[in-house]
């Protein structure tokens, strides 16, 4: 039984008591997240993040993250396109020092000019990193060059060049306009009171003020089926290509899951088992949906030998093609089904993992689905779902890849 309460000023709460547990997991969400940046600013709600880690008017760093240590528990963060979320997971006995640490850093952070230089240095370091990793640099030049024109495609991280441009008040002025009571939720789970609990958050949160700034919304982005090469001197060839996806809320986002679970979400996928089992082509290769508000991608990833680039690309459209032309059989449908639920239900066997699937569901979707509700909705898909994704989205005429490697696709134009 999920418990939710709005505050007078549109801060939501949501939880779960989970009376068996020694544990509680507390997140704040705020809706925002790179979607909400632009060419000028790209990397602001990340490095904001860091911020908040670096000292307040009542804590120094190293005591913020002295006060969790001490008693054993885990702080942290991440920004994500469309979100940033703070958590903690404390003992149950200890929720009213996760309370204070967190809006401690969310209301008082003291963003110091040299804390801020300072940072810039670790966030720097964190993009070079990520141009050192071309495995996970390949799915942004993807959705960098399939949505090229909307900001959803902009990295999470941002670009040196906007990130050294940072001052004070950029950074001020954007969690103003953000930051807002109506874009934040509060997500409790595991061991807890509830009075206690609602009325603590509620001291706390009721006193956020909205601004006045307008918030940008930013338009649905355009998928754009184009083809871009990175040339780098790599071991491997990364390549990253895919189609248009579904957004979060449409009725065929859980028969995407199923299909792709039987294309190349698992060890037993029609790509793992063709490309790395029976031709030993590639140590990783595997596919995944992507579903945002009001779009979504899947995507489709493999590192190889360079050589072997476009015979690996030749395998991949290939079994597109079987799978178009035949389908999928009866027992893929029904084994992908109880492989997905038997994964879900695992992954909300902790505080931190049910904390985290209703505080994104509620922000994102003004609503929380029941483990029972999820359950149910994979079981109901169908076949002729299934045949309906698979015309949908498998469209090799509208698709868009990105390759790091020494040398270029002679089939992908």
């Amino acid at each position: 039984m999920y418990i939710k309460h709005k505050l007078d000023n549109g801060v939501r709460i949501v939880a779960e008591e989970i009376k068996y547990v020694n544990s509680v997991s507390i997140g704040i969400w705020v809706k925002v997240g790179s979607r909400n940046e632009d060419e000028s600013n790209n990397g602001m709600s990340h490095f904001i993040e860091h911020m908040l880690f670096k000292g307040t008017k009542n804590r120094t760093a190293k005591e913020i993250a002295g006060s969790i240590d001490k008693i054993g528990g885990q702080l942290n963060a991440f920004t994500s396109k469309e979100c940033t979320c703070f958590y903690a997971k404390v003992l149950d006995t200890h929720f009213d020092i996760a309370l204070d640490i967190l809006s401690d850093m969310f209301f008082n952070s003291s963003f110091s000019e040299n804390e801020i230089e300072k940072e810039k240095g670790v966030v720097l370091e964190e993009i070079g990193m990520y141009e050192d990793s071309p495995e996970d640099l390949v799915h942004d030049i993807f959705t960098q060059s399939v949505w090229s024109k909307n900001s959803l495609g902009m990295p999470i991280l941002g670009k040196d060049e906007t990130l050294k441009a940072f001052k004070r008040q950029d950074i001020i002025d954007y969690i103003d306009r953000n930051y807002t009571p109506e874009n934040i939720v509060i997500s409790v789970v595991g061991n807890f009171e509830k009075e206690y609990v609602l009325s603590e958050i509620e001291k706390v949160f009721s006193k956020h003020k909205t601004s006045k700034k307008d918030r940008v919304i930013t338009p649905e982005p355009v998928f754009t089926p184009i083809y871009k090469h990175k040339e780098k001197n790599t071991e491997q060839a990364h390549l990253c290509l895919g189609f248009k996806g579904f957004e979060l809320s449409n009725k065929y986002t859980y028969p995407l899951l199923v299909l792709n679970n039987i294309f190349g979400g698992a060890m037993s996928s029609r790509l793992f088992q063709k490309i790395r089992e029976e031709q030993g082509l590639a140590y990783s290769v595997f596919s995944y949906p992507s579903s945002y508000t009001d779009c979504g991608l899947l995507s489709i990833y493999a590192g190889m030998k360079p050589n072997q680039l476009d015979y690996v690309i030749e395998l991949i459209i290939e079994e597109i093609n079987k799978i178009k032309a035949n389908g999928i059989s009866e027992d893929e449908l029904y084994d992908s089904k109880e492989q997905i639920k038997g994964s879900y239900i695992l992954g909300l066997e902790s505080t931190s993992g049910r904390m985290n699937s209703i505080g994104k569901s509620e922000l994102l979707l003004d609503k929380i689905y029941s483990p029972k509700e999820i359950t149910e909705l994979i079981d109901a898909v169908t076949m002729d779902d299934i045949n309906h994704v698979i015309k949908l989205v498998f469209n090799t005429e509208e698709m868009g890849a990105a390759i790091i490697g020494p040398n270029r696709s002679t089939i992908l134009k």
